[in-house]
């Protein structure tokens, strides 16, 4: 996973480039998730429920539920909001140079 990451007083929110067939093992966090899928493929379960999900489709992760992700074939890239800001999150890099991977980005970097 790659993401870019950037934190308000109140929220943090990050783009992420998943690799093809990653896992991201269930998890819970204090801070309120949304999200949408910008590119590729994911198999998302919130508690109980699992959907798949494609470009466009959004989620919403309230407080301390569980939650993991399957990423599909192609990858993905999605952009998550948390609210409040994730703490966890604030040692982890900025950007580097690696070009992004989302749409109308060139994955060559010219």
């Amino acid at each position: 996973m790659h993401g870019r990451i950037v934190h308000g007083e109140r929220t943090t929110l990050g783009v992420l480039e998943l690799d093809p067939g990653s896992i991201v093992p269930e998890h819970q966090h204090e801070p309120e998730q949304l999200g949408m899928c910008l590119a590729g493929s994911l198999q998302f379960r919130v508690g109980e429920e699992t959907r798949e999900l494609g470009p466009g489709e959004t989620w919403s992760i309230p407080s301390n539920v569980p939650h993991e992700v399957h990423v599909g074939p192609e990858g993905a890239v999605v952009i998550d909001v948390f609210a409040p800001t994730r703490e966890d999150w604030r040692e982890a890099p900025t950007a580097d140079s690696r070009a992004p991977r989302w749409p109308g980005s060139d994955p060559a970097g010219v």
